[in-house]
């Protein structure tokens, strides 16, 4: 198979998100080939390059979505009757009312996403067009029109700008080249690792070129988008007309997509609350590498008996204040106990959230010595890994006997993982996909209640058969449910259900020139339940791919030979 890849943000650049697990599927899948179309946010992720990418990726398209290329065409009055009429629509479902039929909202917003898309590749792109006033003027009708929300009728002059500018990043991938048949049309499926734009190129390919779409999400963008506008980011027009957009852009998504795979729980409840169909959808858990924890989860003693151990990234949503205060009631019961935080901090919130606990901590335990002329020592350390105590991520595991998680807000608990990898009886809040990734394998407390945090580590703490246990049943479940293997045969087997499903609407051909023999299944020429026709197929009385001439595939010679 051919797939195209679609990323935002992440790989095959060195920094950015879900790059390793992109990484892990690429090398794992080395039977089918790879054309990665990536979407980059800043500048300096550009300048920073590319991790060293396998053979079974063919290409590599690349477009930015920090700035937006005007080829200067300068539209018609066709066309600009064409653009009015479509973001018109556009913007008049986004400023709907509250309580309009949604699936009436669903046909609009997809005919006016569609119908702009069309206008894109007739005329070249529409950067111009939609930083227009032409816009703006025609965002601000739609937010006067009687039903509007409240919010949307007070939005001013710059809100509305600032939503335009919004819209017009949020809808960058519309202008891009990547749909035509030597692009993503000549791709057997489009798997978008995110949601947003990069799923939004895929919805493209799907309409130009009829390529099905996979979407996977570990972390569901509409609920990022959420948690990024809260109170006090924007004015509240502004947090109200995007979460619309954003909104009405998922659920065109989750309708188009053939399959949806969330990394958990907790995504999959997102996903059917913006109107994805349960049977479309197949949970998929992130796959982590158990090799480099093997040699400690088979070594369960090398844990200090007293000693709690937090690994993560700083944070205010990793909650280290309570994880703190918590301890505070621990070492109260058992004086030998320690906390080792293990961890970064990025940005200048991170540094300043870090800075608060070493002060809260010291606060909280100031350092005692043992005698008069000896020097007293902190039973909480803040530590990286890369030091001294802590040279790999399997060493900080390996240092506790009990490994804690705090947070307030989680997507899927990596770290829990880890731990879980390295046979270490964990405690946690339930937040996130917390208890479905646990199990019956840990103690899940509620999150910011210090006592009950406090109560669980000392039940273990306490307790070392049951840790011990604990630590075992937690390793077992982690090597079943969580390796790099069983994400990849996942995908293997989705892909596969995918395209036994989709006609095949090329001809691969040999070094001769001729169509290479059993390259193109049966199955593909045969109307059925398998070939799942779409509503718009079956209003033309049949399958679009069996009336129309067939696309020849653009490889060359060597290409099809391999």
């Amino acid at each position: 198979m051919r797939i195209g890849l679609l990323t935002e943000g992440g790989y095959p650049y060195v920094s950015g998100d879900a790059g390793l697990w992109c990484d892990r599927l690429v090398r794992g899948l080395g039977q089918h080939e790879f054309d990665i179309y990536a979407l980059s946010r800043t500048q300096r992720q550009e300048d920073e390059g590319w991790i060293p990418l396998p053979q079974q990726v063919s290409r590599v398209r690349t477009a930015p979505l920090w700035a937006a290329d005007d080829d200067g065409a300068v539209h018609g009055r066709r066309a600009r009757r064409r653009f009015a009429d479509c973001y018109g629509e556009l913007a008049g479902v986004v400023c709907a009312a509250p309580d309009a039929d949604p699936h009436a909202l669903a046909d609009r917003f997809g005919s006016a996403l569609y119908g702009l898309a069309e206008l894109a590749r007739d005329e070249g792109g529409l950067p111009g067009a939609l930083r227009s006033e032409t816009a703006v003027r025609t965002l601000e009708r739609a937010c006067r029109t009687a039903g509007a929300p409240r919010t949307a009728r007070e939005a001013r002059v710059l809100e509305l700008l600032t939503v335009a500018a919004h819209l017009e990043r949020a809808l960058r991938p519309l202008s891009l080249d990547w749909y035509e048949d030597d692009s993503l049309g000549s791709a057997d499926l489009c798997h978008a690792t995110t949601g947003g734009p990069a799923a939004l190129a895929g919805l493209l390919a799907g309409h130009f070129c009829e390529v099905p779409l996979l979407v996977t999400e570990y972390g569901v963008q509409l609920r990022s988008h959420y948690l990024a506008a809260g109170p006090g980011t924007a004015a509240p027009a502004v947090r109200a007309l995007l979460a619309a957009f954003h909104r009405l852009l998922a659920a065109e998504t989750y309708r188009r997509a053939a399959i949806i795979t969330p990394g958990n729980t907790h995504a999959r409840r997102w996903q059917e609350r913006c109107g994805a169909a349960r049977v479309r959808i197949r949970t998929v858990h992130p796959g982590m590498e158990a090799s480099r924890f093997a040699e400690v989860g088979e070594s369960p003693d090398r844990a200090d008996p007293g000693t709690l151990v937090w690994v993560g990234r700083v944070d205010p949503a990793k909650d280290l204040v309570s994880l703190l205060h918590a301890f505070a009631e621990v070492r109260r019961a058992e004086p030998g106990a320690r906390l080792r935080i293990v961890g970064a901090a990025t940005g200048p919130e991170a540094r300043e959230y870090l800075r608060h606990c070493e002060v809260l901590a010291a606060q909280l335990f100031p350092d005692e010595a043992d005698g008069a002329h000896a020097i007293g020592e902190n039973p909480v350390s803040f530590e990286e890994i890369g030091g001294p105590e802590a040279p790999t991520l399997a060493d900080a595991y390996a240092a506790g006997a009990v490994v804690v998680l705090s947070s307030v807000v989680e997507g899927f608990p990596v770290t829990l993982v880890e731990a879980m990898l390295c046979g270490r009886a964990t405690v946690s809040t339930d937040v996130g996909a917390v208890v479905e990734a646990v199990g019956g394998t840990g103690l899940v407390v509620p999150p910011r209640n210090p006592r009950a945090l406090a109560e669980a580590c000392l039940t273990l703490l306490r307790d070392p058969e049951r840790r011990a246990r604990l630590g075992a049943a937690a390793r077992a479940r982690a090597l079943e449910l969580f390796t790099v293997e069983q994400n990849i045969a996942a995908f293997q087997s989705i892909y596969l259900e995918i395209v036994s499903r989709c006609p095949v609407r090329r001809v691969i051909t040999g070094k001769s020139g001729e169509p290479l023999p059993f390259a193109v299944p049966a199955e593909a020429h045969v109307p059925g339940r398998w070939t799942g026709p779409t509503a718009r197929v079956a209003a033309r009385g049949g399958p679009g791919w069996a009336t129309g001439a067939p696309v020849r595939a653009t490889r060359s010679a060597a290409e099809a030979a391999r």
